[in-house]
C-alpha cells in the first residue's frame, strides 16, 4: 500500500543542511493502522508529507498503491492525492462555511453533481455523529466536534488512505478515546489504511497494528505494538512505554532499596503465563520473599502483558535458584538506577 525505500529529505538553509527524514524504509500494509511516533523534530511530520508529495524526497523512493509518486505527470497526482484524505492537528476547517459546507467543498473540487455532495455528505456525517450540526458553523463546535467534521471531510472522496497528522493533541483525554474510537470505525468498516503520527505513546497503543519510532530523521524501532511494548529495544522507545504504563519506581524508592543493597527485577508476563499463580508457587518452594513493588497486567492487541517490578529477599544462592526457575516461564530483567 505504502513503500518507503531509503527515503530521505534534506532541506537547505543559507549556512546549512538539514536532514529531516534520513535513509527510511517502511512498508504500510493496506487495510492496518499505522503509527510513527517521535518527540518534535523527529521528522515524522516530514515522513507523512512526503505520501502525497507536499515534500519531495531528496533520495529513494516512496510507492503508493505499487506507483512511485514522483513519477506521477500533475494530472495523475491530482488524482492520486484524492485517494489520500488528510486529518490535522489544528482541524484546519472553513470559518466561513457550515459543517456542510467543509464536508462538501472536496466533493466539489472533484466535480461531483449537488446530488451526490447533498447524499454523500448527509451519509458522512451520520457516520461521524454530527447529522444534527450541518448547519452549524466550526465556531459553534467543540474540539471533538471539530475533529469529526475534519475526518467526514477527509472521507468524502471514498480515499484509500487517511493521513492523521497529531489528530488528537489539541483534544482532553476523554475526547481522544472518542476520535481514536472512530478512527478504528473508520478501518474497519471503510477498509481505509490508516497512517498516523503522534508524540503519545497512548494514542499508540489502543489504536495501531503496527508502530515505527523516529529519531532525529531515522527509524530507530519498528514492529508490532506488543513486540515494541514487551520487547522495547531502544532507550527512547522504553521513554514511551514507560510514559503510559507508568512502571518505573519512584527515585526515592529506588535509592532506598539501593543503600540496602535490594535485588531488584523487571519480570515480564506473556499471554498465558499471566494467569498462572507463578510468583505464589515459587515463594513456597524456596526460602525467599517476594515484595511486588510495582507493577500492573494490561492487554495489547488481544494479548495479555504484565510487567512487575519484585524485590526477591533472602540468601544470594537461594534467590538465584529462584531467577533459574523464573525465567523458564517469564522474562527477567534486572532493574537498574536509571529506571528510579
Amino acid at each position: 500500500m505504502i513503500t518507503f525505500e531509503k527515503v530521505s529529505k534534506k532541506f537547505k538553509s543559507k549556512d546549512r543542511e538539514i536532514s529531516a527524514v534520513n535513509d527510511v524504509s517502511l512498508s504500510v500494509n493496506k487495510g492496518e493502522i499505522f503509527g510513527v511516533i517521535g518527540f518534535s523534530g523527529a521528522g515524522k511530520s516530514t515522513l507523512l508529507r512526503l505520501v502525497n508529495l507536499l515534500e519531495r524526497p531528496t533520495e529513494g523512493k516512496v510507492i503508493v498503491n505499487g506507483r512511485e509518486i514522483s513519477s506521477l505527470s500533475q494530472k495523475e497526482l491530482r488524482k492520486q492525492r484524492q485517494q489520500i484524505g488528510m486529518i490535522f492537528q489544528n482541524f484546519n476547517l472553513f470559518n466561513s462555511r457550515t459543517v456542510f459546507g467543509n464536508v462538501a467543498y472536496p466533493l466539489k473540487l472533484a466535480g461531483a453533481s449537488k446530488d451526490e455532495i447533498k447524499q454523500k455528505v448527509n451519509d458522512l456525517l451520520k457516520f461521524v455523529g454530527l447529522a444534527d450540526k450541518a448547519n452549524h458553523y466550526p465556531e459553534q463546535l467543540s474540539g471533538g466536534q471539530k475533529q469529526r467534521v475534519g475526518i467526514a471531510r477527509a472521507l468524502a472522496t471514498s480515499p484509500d488512505i487517511l493521513i492523521c497528522d497529531e489528530a488528537t493533541s489539541a483534544l482532553d483525554p476523554e475526547t481522544t478515546g472518542e476520535i481514536l474510537n472512530l478512527l478504528k470505525k473508520v478501518n474497519a468498516e471503510y477498509n481505509v489504511t490508516i497512517l498516523l503520527i503522534t508524540h503519545e505513546m497512548q494514542v499508540i497503543r489502543k489504536i495501531c497494528d503496527r508502530v515505527a519510532v523516529m529519531e532525529n530523521g531515522s527509524v530507530i524501532e519498528e514492529g508490532t505494538v506488543f513486540d515494541l511494548f514487551t520487547t522495547p529495544q531502544t532507550s527512547t522507545t522504553q521513554n514511551f512505554i514507560s510514559s503510559v504504563l507508568n512502571d518505573n519506581l519512584s527515585a526515592r524508592l529506588h535509592t532506598t532499596l539501593s543503600e540496602k543493597q535490594s535485588r531488584l527485577y523487571r519480570l515480564i508476563f506473556k499471554g498465558e503465563s499471566t494467569n498462572k499463580p507463578i510468583l505464589s508457587d515459587i515463594a513456597k518452594k524456596y526460602d525467599v520473599h517476594v515484595n511486588i513493588l510495582n507493577g500492573n497486567i494490561s492487554e495489547l492487541q488481544g494479548v495479555l502483558f504484565g510487567n512487575l517490578i519484585v524485590e526477591l529477599q533472602g540468601e544470594n544462592s537461594e534467590v538465584d535458584r529462584v531467577l533459574e526457575e523464573l525465567k523458564e516461564h517469564v522474562e527477567v530483567k534486572e532493574v537498574t538506577q536509571h529506571e528510579g
